[in-house]
């Protein structure tokens, strides 16, 4: 989750400052003429390319990368193959099949068939690490290893490059170093914008339990009640160090949260180590998931970032990532910004707000956490339409475990369709129910078109999280005037399912809006039957916001 807004003191007329986007070069994956589509809207299409895939999985040409039980489903299969040619990998090509017994069901994804380009390095990965270095500022610790790939380019072409990310104190990058000259031919953003038992005190003064371990007299963050290792940082504000662990330098025992008689007061540290436990359930209860890969992934979450005490020293970018953001940094680790101290607020479209500790959300954490289980499913790409439906899918999921965990109402810590209400206050940063008041689309024909935010991803993803809403709850699309019938309230659990199926099993990384309202309507299909009332709101409410 990316949040850039102006900010002021409150009792001050004008002391507003503008925070940067990192947009970068809004390119390759998405737009290569040669790319093809795989959606088969017929039997016979189906079959063309069950034959297509099963041809390239023999030569090679596509490579599986996972092939799981259904949670969902008893019987199925699922699969994803990543394409590749002469042994590299094509980056943003792949597909993703639901078998029976053998047979194909569904494939959906997007594939390179023309691919030319001299596939032997000139340069090699140490040396692709130090140019990525020299760019980004950043020191990358052992951890950080570019990986060969084939990038599709705008003009149709492609180039061997190195794909590597670093993290400064601005954002996550990540690089395609050409491997025959070493030029940046490409980057973008990735910040994707949360055994003992103790009590903690969250940040909204709450009381809940927390699970941590005990060693040396003393507690540390590290939940033991939970398969994985779910861990808390405390960063004490050290954004040196923090951008040390994103780059990949080993975590050492003076990182972890730690409190000397488990009565944990920080809240900030608190409401992450337990919100993440939380999320990790919600997933698990509601989906059989084991964590971010289904493999019980560790998870790692940095608190404290900076300290609000800096905020005036801070550069525009600083605040902008680490004061008033939070956000997955890949391989389970996630960051949560500190907020804005007291007498400091933003100006939003629905008027001044204040921000407190970002963790202090429970569907803020879980957004974060969802990038997290998109980066080991679908792995939707950050830019433009499928990173759109990335944050969608963060935003869909982020509510869905607020409606797990909390009673429904207007208040604070209740379930609603707005995101980040408890702390950024008043009415959080979008509403699911009313895009628009929110300065965002609420149908396809609005959709953003510049480049700023990776090409709208934050903006436009509002127009798969109204589908969402409307396939619940019903009720009318402003813009189209069309009408949908939901599911209602209490068979909420439908849709979740229907769009966790959809983005993580069947979504291909280059989807766009078209894709995602075909994998969800073959989501209800397989979960509910064809022609039946969940494939009917699914249906309605894409078509309501003007995704056909």
């Amino acid at each position: 989750m990316r949040l850039h807004r102006r900010f002021a003191r409150a009792a001050r007329v004008s002391t507003a400052v503008v925070l940067l986007l990192a947009t970068g070069r809004i390119a390759a994956a998405q737009s290569s003429r040669d790319r093809v589509s795989v959606v088969p809207s017929s039997l016979m299409e189906l079959r063309r390319w069950d034959a297509q895939t099963e041809r390239m999985l023999r030569n090679r040409d596509l490579r599986m990368r996972d092939r799981h039980e259904d949670k969902l489903l008893e019987g199925r299969t699922i699969e994803r193959a990543d394409q590749y040619y002469k042994g590299v990998r094509v980056f943003g090509a792949d597909v993703a099949r639901q078998l029976q017994g053998g047979v194909l069901l569904s494939v959906f994804g997007t594939l390179y068939p023309n691919v030319s380009v001299d596939t032997v390095a000139k340069i090699d990965a140490d040396r692709a690490r130090e140019i990525v270095q020299a760019q980004s500022g950043a020191e990358l610790g052992p951890a950080r290893q570019p990986e060969l790939v084939v990038l599709p380019r705008d003009d149709g072409g492609y180039a061997l490059t190195w794909r590597l990310s670093a993290a400064t104190d601005s954002d996550i990058r990540q690089y395609f170093v050409d491997a025959h000259d070493g030029a940046i031919v490409f980057d973008y953003s990735e910040l994707e914008r949360q055994a003992a038992v103790g009590r903690a005190q969250g940040v909204l003064g709450d009381t809940k339990k927390i699970s941590v371990s005990g060693s040396s007299g003393h507690f540390i963050a590290q939940d033991q009640l939970r398969p994985p290792s779910i861990r808390t940082l405390d960063m004490k504000g050290s954004l040196s160090r923090t951008l040390q662990i994103l780059n990949g330098f080993p975590i050492v025992a003076s990182d972890f949260a730690t409190d000397d008689d488990n009565n944990w007061t920080d809240g900030t540290i608190d409401d992450a180590h337990v919100y993440q436990g939380w999320t990790y359930d919600y997933y698990f209860k509601r989906f059989g998931r084991r964590g971010l890969d289904n493999h019980d992934i560790e998870i790692t979450g940095l608190a404290n970032p900076v300290r609000r005490t800096d905020l005036q020293t801070s550069s525009n970018v600083v605040i902008g990532t680490f004061f008033l953001n939070a956000f997955y940094a890949g391989d389970g680790y996630m960051v949560y910004g500190v907020g804005l101290p007291a007498g400091f607020f933003t100006r939003s479209p629905i008027g001044n707000q204040t921000w407190d500790f970002l963790s202090g959300a429970l569907d803020i954490v879980a957004h974060e956490l969802s990038h997290g289980v998109t980066q080991f499913t679908s792995s939707l790409i950050y830019l433009n339409e499928s990173g759109a439906l990335n944050e969608a899918f963060s935003d869909i999921m982020g509510t869905s475990a607020e409606f797990f965990f909390q009673p429904t109402g207007n208040g604070s810590m209740q379930a609603d369709y707005l995101i980040g209400e408890d702390v950024v206050r008043p009415g959080g940063i979008r509403s699911m129910s009313n895009p628009a008041a929110y300065g965002d689309p609420d149908h396809y024909s609005k959709r953003f078109l510049g480049t700023a935010d990776n090409g709208g991803v934050h903006t436009n993803s509002a127009i798969a999280s109204q589908a969402f809403y409307l396939a619940i709850e019903g009720g009318t699309n402003a813009t189209s005037g069309l009408s949908v019938q939901g599911v209602g309230a209490a068979n909420r659990e439908q849709i979740e399912k229907v769009f966790y199926r959809g983005f993580t099993e069947l979504m291909p990384a280059n989807a766009t809006f078209s894709v995602a309202r075909a994998v969800t309507i073959q989501a209800a299909r397989d979960l509910y039957g064809a022609g039946g009332n969940v494939e009917r709101a699914v249906t309605e409410a894409w078509t309501a916001v003007g995704v056909n």
